[in-house]
């Protein structure tokens, strides 16, 4: 219904517009004019459709302004019946005659009456997702069918098109491509985005927007692009709010729930949000090794205990119709534990067997403050947006192993005690100004200040050989990005065109120190080093889009993007260990840049749309994993990052969101993309770098289906496929799963519960070969297969509000009512 609205108000803007155009220069001509308020509160409500007819059909029309004003001018004098129509109210038509005595008529205050059926809870729902082509992005409107594919919004991200979501890690990627930015309501979170995703319930997504291309308004990190999550956004007075929980079984339950409450008076809008998460995870694995002279078996597995606590407390203040200001504080607690070890059983007889067992524990708190200031000018669509962010993040953590060798049996105890902190601060403002009906200006400024320090202390300890060791390792780091951006947008006819550029100010300043002492003094280090960069960037974006038919459209863009190094990638200090592999960073790691082309066709039909697209990517200095020996340890591998040479990928993707029948529809994609991979890794038998070079062709697709049964009982069965993927080390296997489930709705309409299998014959894992640089095959295993049971509900209702729908529309901006 809401789609049919808008796209009425659309269509009736255009003909306005024509309707203008075509009459400039006319003479005898009348005009409409008046404003439309709420009968019941009286105040005045904006973007109401008005359409003007003459014999039944439809002439011109327009929308109502902020003030819920509205004139339509130049109409010839005639008869006309005017139209007024906008979502949870009555429709209401007034008749008019235009003549030469009365050619402008006021019609002074019309007053809407609500429908007798209010809307209670956040917003409705449609039965289907749909998908619809913008010019510089793809929007998922979120039906029930998706909402009933998960509990979170990690769980239904896997059912988006060209998007996954890792299932032990949790990490998200867009086309294959994990350097992906989430924002929520078009603004950067500070909480990690696996952790965030499992913390949002599904029924409270209204929008998933996949910016593959960002302009040049969007921070240009991340290769792959921009997911933005647009939250409904509550519009009643009074008090309304949702519940979600659910429990998933194992090895052993989890549950996962969140409270959303939201209370509206006057020109307040208060709001808070809570979710919990609760959990123990198993895993296991295991690696076989060929590596000349040590090959071996390793064995590995282990569980974690993780609880978290997410809450958000914010505030919305309407201080007139032209101006709000919004506040809110986030508190993400997350303490968590785990236990594992690592068996290494070597071919070679004379070797020692070892065990290594771990146990640790983590704690992470991350505190956020957000203040926002939205400005309208008097000149529709001309805004002004202030927002300054600055968060905080405490995460120590603390392990002990415990290291054992065989034939002669000798033990090792080693503690590790990590403290990380992170400051973070982010200002941006952005003026957009609409200097004609078919032309747009954007500018926009921001800067971004980030300080990390990891300070890493480890105790090493073997009574046996009276051996102790101490090492101290502390890593500063700092990056400031200083950026401004311009965009210039212009439609005509069936063409529209946007072009921009941001330039970007990049500063990276890092001090490293790392002090070993040990009973054997050969193992004494005292080792300084400092990084530092200054860049400056020039990123441009360019989009055109051609709507050849209302069934046809084509889209073409480009952007050029950059991935710059996180924390954990240029950090010496080391992330873990086991007896043969050490993860850690790698302080010279310099920049990756992306030039992005793509270009799209979507075709609606009567029983849905069907997207297919093809894009190009051209990278520079590729950042991806690579293993090296550590020279300090000749038995042990390194596992860090590094620039490869500059590569290319190309592919094609093909997405439809069809309703087959009235019971049936189904969210299918698919999407194949060739890459080269070109690269430097170390020969395990010389020990010298190589070169290397890997073609890959990679084919990915998911079908997600919805059945009615009846109208409160529905079932779910989704499938998915991803091929297998080449990397110049290895080549990660194919996955594959099944999941079915079903949703119930109860409390007339209010709730309802959902019950789900994922991976229904246990055949999702991680199974790898590589022979770079020797052989190695593994598998990672999971609790892939689970059964999830779910209850959700919301309540609480009111009259809508005219003022915070207004800002429930521009949800691109609004900050209020969601989890960030």
């Amino acid at each position: 219904m809401k789609f049919k609205i808008l796209l009425l108000s659309l269509l009736s803007t255009i003909s306005f517009l024509q309707a203008q155009n075509s009459n400039q220069g006319a003479f005898a001509l009348g005009s409409i004019s008046g404003k439309v308020i709420d009968k019941s509160s009286s105040q005045p409500i904006p973007y109401v459709n008005v359409s003007v007819k003459l014999d039944g059909k439809v002439v011109t029309g327009g929308i109502t302004q902020d003030n819920g004003s509205f004139s339509i001018k130049n109409l010839e004098l005639k008869q006309y019946v005017v139209e007024f129509q906008f979502m949870g109210y009555k429709t209401q038509t007034v008749s008019v005659n235009l003549n030469d005595a009365t050619k402008n008529v006021n019609l002074n205050t019309i007053s809407l009456e609500e429908e007798a059926v209010q809307l209670e809870g956040v917003e409705i729902v449609s039965e289907r997702s749909t998908v619809v082509q913008k010019i510089d992005r793809k929007v998922i409107n979120i039906g029930k069918d998706l909402i009933a594919s998960g509990n979170t919004a990690s769980e239904i991200m896997n059912n988006i098109p060209t998007v996954s979501v890792d299932p032990q890690t949790k990490e998200l990627s867009l086309r294959g491509n994990s350097n992906v930015r989430v924002l929520i309501d078009g603004k950067p979170s500070n909480i990690d985005s696996a952790q965030l995703l499992q913390q949002i319930p599904s029924s409270s997504i209204k929008q998933i927007e996949l910016i593959t291309n960002p302009s040049a308004k969007y921070n240009p990190e991340g290769m792959s692009g921009i997911i933005n999550i647009i939250l409904h956004k509550n519009s009643q007075q009074g008090f309304n709010g949702s519940i979600n929980s659910g429990v998933t079984f194992g090895v052993t339950p989890k549950v996962n729930s969140a409270l959303n409450l939201n209370y509206k008076v006057g020109k307040v809008n208060f709001y808070t949000n809570y979710g919990f998460n609760h959990g123990k995870n198993e895993n296991h694995g295991y690696i076989d090794s060929f590596r000349p002279t040590l090959e071996n078996h390793q064995d590995f597995g282990g569980s974690n205990l993780n609880t978290s606590h997410l809450i958000k407390l914010g505030m919305d203040y309407y201080i007139n119709e032209k101006n709000t200001i919004s506040f809110y504080t986030s508190q993400n607690i997350v303490n968590g534990g785990g236990i594992g070890f690592t068996n290494v059983n070597y071919s070679d007889l004379l070797l020692r067997d070892s065990r290594q067992t771990s146990d640790s524990e983590t704690d992470n708190h991350t505190q956020t403050y957000d203040l926002a200031y939205k400005h309208d000018f008097t000149k529709k669509g001309e805004t002004l947006d202030f927002q300054a962010n600055f968060s905080n993040t405490d995460s120590p953590e603390n392990s002990d192993y415990e290291y054992t060798q065989t034939n002669p049996t000798s033990t090792r105890f080693t503690n590790n005690d990590i403290a990380r902190d992170t400051d973070y601060l982010q200002i941006n403002v952005d003026y957009v100004n609409p200097l004609s009906e078919s032309v747009k200006l954007e500018i926009g400024a921001e800067t971004r200040l980030q300080k990390i320090t990891n300070d890493f202390v480890e105790t090493v300890s073997e009574p046996s050989l009276s051996y102790n060791r101490l090492g101290h390792s502390n890593f500063e780091f700092t990056r400031n990005i200083h950026s401004f951006y311009t965009n210039i947008g212009k439609q005509w006819k069936k063409w529209s065109v946007q072009a921009g550029v941001r330039l970007e100010q990049y500063e990276i300043d890092g001090d490293f120190s790392n002090v070993v002492t040990s009973s054997n003094p050969t193992e004494n280090i005292n080792d300084q080093s400092t990084i530092k960069d200054d860049i400056f960037s020039i990123y441009p974006s360019l989009f055109f889009n051609y709507k050849a038919s209302d069934k046809d459209s084509f889209n073409f863009n480009f952007s050029r993007r950059v991935d710059r190094p996180s924390i954990g990638q240029i950090s010496p200090i080391r992330e873990w260990t086991t007896p043969l592999v050490e993860s850690r960073g790698n302080p010279s790691l310099e920049p990756q840049f992306t030039n992005s082309f793509e270009t799209n066709y979507t075709r609606t039909t009567k029983i849905g749309s069907i997207t297919a697209g093809v894009f190009f990517r051209q990278i520079n200095d590729e950042i991806s994993r690579v293993i090296y020996k550590n020279p300090d340890n000749n038995n042990q591998d390194i596992i860090s990052y590094d620039n490869f040479d500059d590569n290319h990928a190309i592919g094609a993707e093909v997405s439809a969101n069809l309703k087959l029948t009235k019971w049936w529809s189904v969210n299918a994609s698919s999407d194949a993309y060739f890459k080269t991979v070109r690269g430097t890794v170390q020969n395990a038998n010389s020990g010298l770098q190589e070169r290397a070079e890997a073609d890959v062709v990679i084919f990915n697709a998911r079908m997600n289906n919805n059945f009615v049964a009846t109208k409160k009982l529905r079932f779910n069965l989704f499938g998915m496929y991803r091929g297998k993927d080449l990397g110049l080390q290895f080549e990660r296997k194919p996955m594959y799963k099944m999941d079915i489930g079903s949703t119930y709705t109860i409390l007339k309409g209010k709730g309802s519960i959902t019950a789900r299998l994922n991976d229904v014959f246990q055949t999702m894992h991680f199974g790898f070969d590589g022979s770079i640089p020797y052989r190695q095959a593994g598998a990672f295993y999971w609790e892939s297969r689970t059964f999830y049971l779910g209850f959700n509900y919301m309540f609480g209702g009111g009259k809508n509000s005219a003022m915070q729908r207004k800002q429930r529309d521009q949800n691109e901006t609004q900050s209020g009512g969601g989890l960030l």
